[in-house]
């Protein structure tokens, strides 16, 4: 099971934001039968063979397995990943953009930054993962509290003064790395 998969597919984002099946989705972290969710959840095992085999469609759970009970066999499923986000391709030409935002400033633009990096890492992971190989990422998740707005902009200085030291344009068979750094009031 993966930790975390990116839903680019837009039937299968329709498919896992039915609430019934993304309460599938949470019951099946570990291998379950119909009867045994069916049972947990108070619905029928009919209805949820109908949601189970909606979400096996979509590569969203995977057979784990059979199990003897009594004089049948269960057929056990779990789900493909602990959890889920729809990647903004999944929505076609509507899907945010950054290069449609003029206010660099804005949350809209900030948004659509995050939006982006879902798309791409998504995107990347999805190859490595195919190949059997590891993508390679760094990422900083860090609060910070400036004095004052002076101090943020000279920390913003700095960022950018760092990025471009260690900037390398003449190394052809060097990696670009996308570098994205925001900053919002902590919630």
């Amino acid at each position: 099971m993966l930790d975390i998969e990116v839903i680019t597919d837009p039937a299968a984002a329709v498919c896992v934001l039915d609430p019934i099946r993304s309460r599938l989705l949470a019951e099946l972290t570990e291998p379950a039968s119909a009867a045994g969710l069916a049972s947990r959840m108070g619905i029928s095992r009919q209805k949820v063979n109908y949601h189970l085999r909606a979400l096996e469609d979509h590569d969203l759970v995977t057979g784990a397995g059979e199990r003897r009970w009594g004089g049948l066999t269960e057929r056990l499923l779990v789900a493909t990943a602990a959890s889920y986000v729809v990647s903004p391709s999944a929505l076609g030409p509507v899907a945010t953009d950054p290069g449609r935002s003029e206010n660099r400033l804005s949350a809209s633009y900030l948004i659509a930054l995050a939006a982006r990096a879902v798309r791409e890492v998504g995107e990347l992971w999805r190859a490595a993962r195919s190949k059997n190989d590891r993508l390679e990422t760094l990422s900083i998740d860090s609060t910070i509290r400036f004095r004052s707005p002076a101090d943020r902009a000279d920390f913003a200085e700095e960022l950018a003064t760092l990025a471009s030291r260690y900037h390398d344009e003449t190394d052809t068979d060097g990696r670009g790395y996308r570098l994205v750094v925001v900053a919002y009031p902590k919630p």
